[in-house]
């Protein structure tokens, strides 16, 4: 980084910025899995815009798609009116992801984001039922607006909404070893308990919340009690969705059907902003504008993403690809941990959701700056930061894969040398 290009970072960009901080390069293209400096250093990408690059950087087929529809002059912006692309992308989820899976959803356009989808799913949980009380799990992250954070179960991420976050519960998520039979019991504790609990938001894998695995057991269970007692099922399948362990949707392993679904990072391809949120049709009770934003139709966004849906999910392909490589890493990361007996190293994960966990945040941080170092990119996440986060592109090569293992390997090896 030049002298002149720090300074005016540093002198015009917030405090609040954080992934800088991490990785200190100025990265100027990227190709697959890498991203490159302004010095043209390389660098593997196993963070992949924290799960929305799922078919890499600057895929060339959504490329070929975006270029294409630029040339023609096709609408950029339309807040929710009608356009081609719009029809297209509506079409193709229709043809390509919910048919196929017997999934009969409307599409709500939130807005540009994650936390859009989510904000929109707990209000209208609450208009639906009529309720207030809402129901989240311990270390799940749903976003940094006001809403979601009043289901986020990081405690020092809910402090800095500034105020009392009210009407929500935190419940224990699944740890491998509870009974699911506690399920109901828990929710009866909520506020207003179970005949006042609109929805349950849950993630099948809990991304920063440390790579936690929910068992489909719990997961059906879970969605038994709600059923048996009225209440809303929310699925954030934002991170975890669109391919990541496996299938499309992360619950379909599980068997479940969600009343309202999540999605954003990417259901758009290309990194583009875009969230959607799937609801039953009877819950579609929206007055219109009732719920709106001047960024819900950022065609661009509709383009690449129906352009992904059609190029990689007309089969099975890429779902066993994952699956597959999502076993080589996580076979890696099992003898990491074996190498190194008595680090308090465990992998844990499902499909390219893959994360070690350390015996401390000191511990996961030098894991990754050492990474750093080395020309990878992974990132911490869970309590206190003790679990070092492998999130790479879908399209990774094996030989990547067996590149970053190496290096994480090596970069294991110093970190521990360091804190000895």
């Amino acid at each position: 980084m030049t002298d002149s290009l720090a300074s005016v970072f540093e002198r015009r960009e917030s405090e609040v910025c954080s992934y800088s901080r991490t990785w200190p390069v100025v990265f100027d293209r990227a190709e697959g899995s890498r991203l490159y400096g302004v010095d043209g250093v390389p660098y593997l990408d196993f963070f992949a815009g924290a799960g929305s690059l799922n078919y890499g950087h600057n895929n060339p087929v959504l490329k070929r798609a975006l270029i294409s529809y630029l040339e023609h002059d096709g609408v950029t912006h339309a807040l929710d009116m009608w356009t081609a692309a719009r029809e297209d992308l509506l079409k193709t989820l229709e043809e390509k992801i919910l048919a196929p899976r017997g999934l009969d959803y409307k599409v709500v356009f939130p807005g540009p984001a994650g936390a859009n989808a989510v904000e929109a799913a707990l209000k209208l949980a609450r208009k639906v039922t009529g309720k207030q009380g809402l129901a989240y799990f311990r270390n799940a992250f749903h976003g940094m607006t006001l809403g979601a954070l009043s289901v986020n179960g990081n405690h020092a991420t809910r402090s800095s909404a500034g105020i009392s976050l009210s009407h929500t519960k935190e419940l224990p998520y699944d740890d491998g070893l509870s009974d699911v039979a506690d399920l109901e019991g828990l929710l009866a504790a909520c506020p207003g308990g179970l005949a006042g609990t609109a929805a349950v938001i849950v993630e099948t894998v809990q991304g920063e919340g440390g790579i936690n695995v929910a068992r489909g057991q719990w997961l059906r269970a879970l969605a038994a009690a709600c059923r048996r007692h009225d209440v809303l099922l929310i699925l954030d399948d934002i991170q975890m969705g669109c391919g990541r362990l496996g299938p499309f949707f992360s619950f379909e392993d599980a068997g479940v059907e969600p009343d309202i679904v999540c999605l954003s990072k990417s259901i758009s391809g290309y990194g583009l902003p875009m969230a959607l949120m799937l609801i039953r049709p009877e819950l579609d009770v929206w007055k219109p504008a009732e719920h709106n934003g001047t960024f819900r139709g950022f065609n661009l966004a509709f383009v690449t993403g129906a352009e992904a849906m059609r190029a990689y999910w007309s089969d099975d392909e890429l779902e066993k690809s994952t699956r597959t490589k999502g076993e080589r890493v996580a076979d890696g990361l099992r003898q990491i941990a074996v190498s190194y007996p008595g680090a308090g190293l465990a992998a844990r994960g499902r499909g390219l959701a893959q994360g070690l966990r350390t015996a401390g945040g000191e511990m996961a941080g030098r894991i990754s700056a050492e990474a750093f170092e080395r020309g990878l990119l992974v990132e911490t996440c869970g309590p206190q930061g003790k679990v070092v986060k492998l999130l790479p592109p879908l399209s990774v090569t094996t030989g990547e894969v067996d590149q970053a293992l190496e290096i994480l390997d090596a970069s294991v090896k110093s970190a521990l040398a360091r804190l000895a």
